[in-house]
């Protein structure tokens, strides 16, 4: 689909020329590109991307946005490690996603492309109901061994890239434990601030253990725990897609959700009353923090988008402002850290991890070399782009056993995802985990061997 002079794209009249502007096209981004690095491309770098851009969108010798140009676009990771190294600050991830949602409100997809998107995107995601109802059907599939018969069968090669697909797919845990996270938590003695809590869609059901973790070490900490029932998908996997109208829609229902919260202070004080709204999800956390950029053009949202992204914290974060309670439980463990993209590049938070795992006693922190480069999950990249997905991850997995750890901790599911999967790969006598869930267990006192011997 090429774009005419006579019919100007649509979308394309909010795009942000003077942040794409502030490149100065120096190249100090191209060495922090996981996408050149692996195929040294122009096209497949930040500054390429942003070319391709302005090509397009620009009237005078527009470049047709088709197929080609797609392409080089859906190929970004949009791990924003450019962002780090820019000495101009562009917000390229902004622009990125500008550029995707121009595409798609210009493109014409395919029927089995617009199917796929509609179900995933609009009908599963923002809906908890249907989301339940799925997790539960894939918990008994893995409860009554059907998954175990589909392996031996070896039904899952015949499926091609969907049995592909279902190697990615953890242990389910119990539906009835994101049951167990109320309204209101209560802290644990002395309230010293009330927090709101954000336990995601696909968080709440695959890592379920770690809301439950998050909430306790919240509690610990003399926290009282807000989580409003009417919360929803915080639109970030819609943003990285280009369905900017659906991630603007799921954004202002999250806003008025915690807008309405109560709290043993003040019934229906919103958001206001909290001290910091709690997000344990890398991805999600960088989305949840631009609410404001979001929503920046729209009168009714633009002011309580913003208040309510300078109230996002990711929990390591949070735990590093407070004066957080030490724990006592030891962990006798060799722990690396790995820092998913979104909270290193998009939240600019890089030494809080760190200072909350250290806090372990007994546990004694590896060095990851390149522990910035993105392992190559990036939200459904490992989905959409799977042979690029795995060189990434040889890159990541090689220095990952160079520490010879017992843990590789990260705080995004996506990374939990693909690092395990990793390990499993490299036959590596190790475990992928959330920071929070270890600090939890030297909160309760659990023995590591306990834990490690999960499955």
């Amino acid at each position: 689909m090429a774009n005419q002079h006579t019919q100007p794209l649509i979308g394309v009249d909010t795009f942000n020329w003077k942040k794409w502007d502030a490149c100065t096209h120096c190249g100090l981004c191209l060495p922090t590109c996981p996408t050149y690095r692996e195929l040294g491309l122009e096209t497949d770098s930040p500054r390429g991307r942003l070319y391709l851009m302005g090509s397009a969108f620009k009237e005078e010798d527009a470049t047709p946005l088709n197929e080609e140009w797609s392409e080089y676009i859906y190929r970004c990771l949009d791990c924003r490690a450019c962002e780090t190294a820019c000495p101009s600050g562009v917000h390229f991830g902004e622009l990125l996603e500008e550029a995707r949602s121009i595409y798609e409100q210009n493109a014409s997809r395919s029927v089995a492309y617009r199917f796929w998107t509609n179900l995933v995107f609009k009908q599963l995601l923002p809906n908890k109901e249907r989301l339940d109802l799925m997790f539960e059907l894939m918990w008994l599939y893995q409860r009554l061994g059907i998954r175990r018969i589909v392996q031996k069968l070896g039904i899952l090669k015949l499926m091609g890239r969907l049995g592909e697909m279902e190697s990615l797919l953890p242990k389910i845990p119990s539906p009835q434990l994101k049951y167990t996270i109320r309204d209101i938590t209560p802290a644990k003695g002395e309230t010293r601030y009330r927090v709101g809590f954000i336990p995601g869609c696909i968080m709440n059901q695959v890592f379920t253990e770690t809301n439950v973790a998050t909430i306790r070490v919240l509690t610990e900490n003399g926290c009282e725990v807000v989580t409003p029932r009417k919360q929803t998908c915080c639109g970030a996997l819609h943003l990285h897609n280009g369905l900017r109208d659906v991630a603007s829609a799921l954004a202002k229902q999250n806003i008025d959700a915690f807008g309405a919260v109560s709290s043993s202070r003040l019934p229906r004080a919103g958001f206001q009353d909290l001290d910091a709204i709690i997000i344990n999800s890398a991805g999600c956390g960088a989305a949840l923090k631009e609410y404001g950029v979001l929503l920046e053009n729209d009168p009714a949202y633009a002011e309580k988008a913003e208040h309510f992204s300078h109230r996002m914290r990711d929990i390591s974060e949070f735990l590093a402002e407070i004066e957080m309670i030490p724990p006592t439980g030891e962990i006798k463990r060799r722990v690396t850290y790995d820092e998913p993209c979104h909270l290193l590049h998009g939240q600019r938070v890089k030494e809080q991890p760190r200072k909350v795992l250290q806090s372990i006693p007994g546990l004694a922190l590896i060095e990851l070399t390149e522990s910035e480069w993105c392992c190559g999950s990036a939200g459904i990249y490992n989905i959409t782009q799977p042979e690029l997905s795995q060189e990434i991850l040889e890159r990541k997995m090689v220095h990952i056993a160079e520490t010879d750890a017992d843990i590789v901790a990260t705080g995004n599911p996506g990374c939990l995802l693909q690092i395990q999967l990793g390990i499993q790969k490299h036959g590596l006598s190790m475990k992928a985990m959330h920071p929070v869930n270890l600090l939890d267990y030297a909160y309760r006192g659990i023995a590591p061997e306990a834990f490690l011997a999960e499955e």
